[in-house]
């Protein structure tokens, strides 16, 4: 095993910083072969990252957490992606229901720190016990998302998961994302078009109102204390996260030490 730290993973992606998503989708596949998978909450940058692994015919599968409180348009929603795009989705679904959690911990996401705990039961964990299944998870997160995600890397150390995160999408703008979505005719969530410009679980979303902050209506009960459930490590991180223990061979092909792909 070879060490990969987050610094190494910033500088390849600086060298990304001009690379399109498929670009990088297609780097993602060559280089972590069946090893990569990618995350999707099946909103609208989760929805065309899927689109493009569909489009690009890349075979790489597709991580839904079910938290047991979603929406019916996002079950919806991922079971058209799953029929329409011939895409591997796979539902990873909490130990406890909520309402057995209820019964054991009382009404979690009443409170700040109850609201973390719940999110890291009901979103974290079950991806957390697929450790070890995959070198790298696609994410959908962009910088014209703002907040935290404003400076969101290309690539970084998902130190939990011991994997890569890869955000092909990053410096996709809002215009790109409207204008792509149009051309493909792209299935997204309903919700979207409901007011909703973030969605998660229907315990803890709301619509927002167009004066607004996009991220304004998850955990809107807990102000500005709440913002992100955690499932994205730089949601959360400062960016000096340890590093990742990967076989020397895929490291290498990360830095472009030793690799026949040209991107």
């Amino acid at each position: 095993m070879a060490r990969l730290t987050q610094a190494q993973l910033f500088q390849v992606g600086n060298n990304f910083e001009e690379r399109s998503p498929d670009d990088l989708l297609r780097w993602a596949k060559e280089t972590f072969g069946n090893r990569v998978a990618a995350i999707s909450a099946m909103q609208q940058s989760g929805c065309t990252v899927c689109h493009m692994i569909s489009r690009l015919k890349l075979d790489i599968p597709v991580i839904f957490v079910d938290t047991g409180v979603m929406f019916q348009e996002t079950l919806d929603t991922r079971d058209r992606l799953a029929k329409e795009y011939n895409l591997n989705i796979r539902t990873l679904q909490p130990e406890q229901t909520m309402e057995e959690q209820t019964a054991q911990h009382g009404v979690l996401y009443l409170t700040v720190e109850g609201q973390k705990q719940c999110c890291h039961a009901r979103k974290v964990e079950p991806l957390l016990k697929m450790q070890g299944e995959y070198d790298c998870l696609i994410s959908s997160l962009r910088r014209a998302d703002g907040g935290r995600r404003g400076a969101c890397p290309i690539l970084s150390a998902d130190v939990e998961m011991n994997a890569v995160r890869l955000n092909p999408m990053a410096n996709f703008t809002n215009e790109q994302l409207d204008a792509y979505i149009a051309e493909h005719n792209v299935v997204t969530n309903p919700l979207h078009q409901q007011g909703y410009s973030t969605i998660g679980c229907n315990r803890c979303t709301t619509p927002v109102m167009p004066h607004e902050d996009k991220r304004s209506g998850r955990w809107r009960h807990l102000g500005m204390q709440a913002m992100y459930c955690g499932i994205n490590p730089t949601d959360t991180d400062d960016g000096t996260a340890p590093a990742l223990d990967l076989p020397l061979d895929l490291v290498d092909r990360i830095l472009g030490v030793k690799t026949d792909f040209m991107i």
